[in-house]
């Protein structure tokens, strides 16, 4: 028999540190949108367990625009540059966001990385953030969009436990599907229980190593 306790909001959070800390979020979020829309750019925030293939996914799109319009990621990582190394051979701007170890990326980290690049070349920013489905849920950045990448390697309960996370996303992006047959998940029922949280929101498979998907998503968040 399971045994479940649920713990009482003052065991998680000082309310009103959190209340003042989300506030101040939301509002330096609002400057990045604000000075993004004058720009005429647009920024994607990608959000996504550990190993969803968020980098990979963000190269192959990088690889798709880079000719036809500016392009610039923002890479979010604990420590190492790894991943932004990976996107900056394809010779587009890239900063690396070292969070020391935080769970997610914020606005202030953001507006940051917005005054080291010249915004006036741009028309599309990725902001790949943490490996983390429970923190940035909770901040916003000023992006224009928040897509989610769930792939079927973490398994069939990844919506069911993360319901927020999809909640505000506006794109879901199943990933990896070429592997789902190996892993045994289902992905008709990894979007079944994103329609159940969200029934319009629009999910679309992918998969880097074979291509499927990339041209339907890279034409879905050029229409955001």
């Amino acid at each position: 028999m399971i045994q479940t306790i649920e713990a009482s909001p003052d065991e998680i959070y000082d309310i009103e540190l959190e209340h003042s800390l989300l506030e101040a979020n939301a509002k330096l979020a609002k400057e990045n949108r604000s000075l993004l829309d004058r720009h005429g750019i647009a920024s994607i925030d990608v959000m996504g367990a550990i190993g969803s293939g968020k980098t990979t996914l963000i190269g192959r799109l990088v690889e798709r625009l880079k000719d036809r319009l500016g392009v610039a990621v923002f890479n979010g990582d604990a420590t190492i540059s790894s991943d932004a190394d990976l996107i900056a051979r394809q010779n587009v701007p890239v900063v690396q966001i070292a969070t020391v170890n935080g769970c997610h990326l914020d606005a202030n980290l953001v507006g940051k990385a917005l005054r080291k690049i010249d915004l006036t070349k741009l028309k599309l920013i990725f902001i790949e953030n943490i490996g983390n489905l429970i923190c940035p849920a909770e901040f916003p950045l000023g992006s224009k969009a928040r897509v989610v990448v769930v792939s079927v390697t973490e398994g069939q309960y990844m919506v069911r436990k993360h319901p927020h996370m999809f909640l505000g996303a506006d794109l879901v992006v199943v990933n990896k599907i070429d592997l789902a047959s190996a892993m045994e998940v289902s992905i008709e029922d990894l979007i079944a229980d994103v329609h159940k949280l969200k029934p319009d929101l629009k999910v679309i498979r992918t998969s880097c190593k074979n291509g499927v998907g990339l041209d339907e998503l890279t034409a879905s968040l050029l229409a955001i």
